[in-house]
């Protein structure tokens, strides 16, 4: 059911961005006087599963949902239709078409990428309000859940000061991210500020380890479920938290799981709070320095109840929902700028990270979620119009570069030449699925 779940997500999100993409392009194509002989939803290599013409175009569903596109009379594309080029140019073609509107036309598509995104930006601030943690909250520091951050210099407790010199005022998931993409971290230790200058490769480091979290806020050892054969099920119960070992007060996880590793096969006494009430129970600790317990997960609202944290909460009226929204869809696009910067450097070792469709399918969650899922549309909307402003040839930016180099010589490319470079922008693009799909495909093997 979890995997249908997030088929369906993953379906639909994708479904829309093509289609608003391609719409894109259809519509200026439209306004001016250019005929679009088809318009398609995912690729109809020899067959489609729907297709219908209504006037000059037929819309259409294919079978390979790996993007889709519109077909424009007279434009060299991936259908490589050499025959209608070798034709006198028609007035209703592309090519026929004055510079400036085949540029609008090829633009549409990433505009409407982009709008798309600041729109839901601006739609989930005014629907949802903004909940966060300010930074003066997490009083006892971040949790460091993987090695590669621990090896680099920032560790558990830590309060993370700033990033690359600005100021962070706010704890939120993204965190994580924008420490992989900084340089320089100040953190406070333990009532000082020090600064760690992060490795180049951070980036590569972490692909490569096994724990694919990076930092994470501190939180109570919550009993979710016990492994097979787990000793401590006859003594602990599901939602138990774990307050104390062996006489020494446990707050947080990594408390909990330091004090198991470093004290394999004992057995200590410990106390939990269970059902409001302070109970003392047996804690088996195997020679792995393993409970054999799911860790479960606690509510905003379980931490606010507890103590421990007090989450601020803000609303937003429709018109002050717009410029908090902007920032949001602006934050993001300059951080994605900021991973293909770190992806086409190979040094960083970034490009390790780089995902195909099977690492889009598992950013969706495995529980329907509408703010979960306009959130991840949202950013995918935007690496989508960033992709394809790439200058590549048989991508809009390929298109865009060869115009503007048109209407700044004045000279057009030749229509063989466009050929030839739509057949070299083909084969790149090709090898760029290749790798991310390879990549995702080790990664399933490997386990990582």
């Amino acid at each position: 059911m979890e995997i249908a779940i997030k088929l369906s997500q993953f379906l639909l999100s994708l479904s829309l961005l093509i289609i608003l993409h391609e719409l894109g392009h259809f519509i200026p194509a439209k306004l001016f006087k250019t005929r679009v002989e088809k318009f398609y939803l995912f690729f109809d290599i020899k067959y489609s599963l729907f297709k219908k013409k209504i006037g000059e175009t037929v819309y259409g569903i294919g079978w390979l949902p790996l993007g889709g596109y519109v077909k424009i009379s007279g434009m060299i594309d991936e259908s490589m239709d050499t025959e209608q080029m070798n034709q006198e140019p028609q007035p209703w073609e592309f090519r026929s078409k004055p510079a400036w509107q085949r540029l609008i036309i090829m633009l549409g598509g990433v505009t409407v990428n982009f709008i798309l995104a600041f729109l839901i930006y601006i739609g989930m601030t005014y629907a949802y309000g903004e909940m966060f943690l300010t930074n003066d909250q997490v009083k006892d520091g971040i949790w460091v859940t993987n090695p590669v951050l621990e090896k680099a210099g920032i560790h558990t407790g830590d309060r993370i000061v700033a990033i690359d010199g600005e100021k962070v005022n706010r704890f939120e998931a993204s965190i994580g991210a924008k420490i992989m993409m900084g340089k320089e971290v100040v953190v406070n230790r333990n009532g000082a500020e020090q600064t760690v200058n992060l490795p180049h490769n951070l980036i590569g480091q972490f692909v490569d380890a096994e724990k694919k979290v990076l930092v994470a806020l501190r939180v109570p050892f919550v009993v979710g479920g016990f492994a097979k054969g787990s000793p401590n099920e006859k003594t602990f119960k599901q939602k138990d938290i774990i307050t104390s070992i062996n006489g020494q007060p446990i707050k947080y996880i990594d408390e909990v799981l330091a004090f198991t590793e470093n004290n394999k096969g004992k057995t200590f006494p410990a106390t939990v709070l269970r059902d409001n009430k302070q109970t003392n129970v047996t804690m088996y600790i195997n020679a792995k320095g393993k409970l054999g317990i799911e860790i479960g997960s606690m509510t905003d609202k379980n931490l606010e109840q507890l103590g421990i944290y007090k989450f601020s909460r803000k609303t937003y009226s429709f018109a002050e929902s717009i410029p908090v929204g902007l920032q949001k869809g602006k934050d993001e696009l300059v951080g994605y700028g900021k991973q293909l910067k770190k992806i086409f450097t190979p040094s960083t070792g970034a490009y390790k990270g780089v995902g195909g469709f099977f690492a889009i399918f598992n950013i969706f969650p495995d529980q329907w979620s509408w703010e979960a899922f306009w959130g991840i549309t949202a950013i995918l909307s935007i690496m989508l119009g960033v992709m394809n402003l790439l200058p590549i040839p048989a991508l809009d930016g390929g298109h865009v570069m060869f115009l503007l180099y048109e209407m700044i010589t004045r000279r057009k490319p030749s229509d063989k030449f466009m050929e030839q470079a739509q057949m070299v922008g083909f084969f790149l693009l090709i090898g760029l699925l290749l790798f991310a799909n390879g990549n995702d495909l080790y990664k399933a093997v490997l386990g990582k």
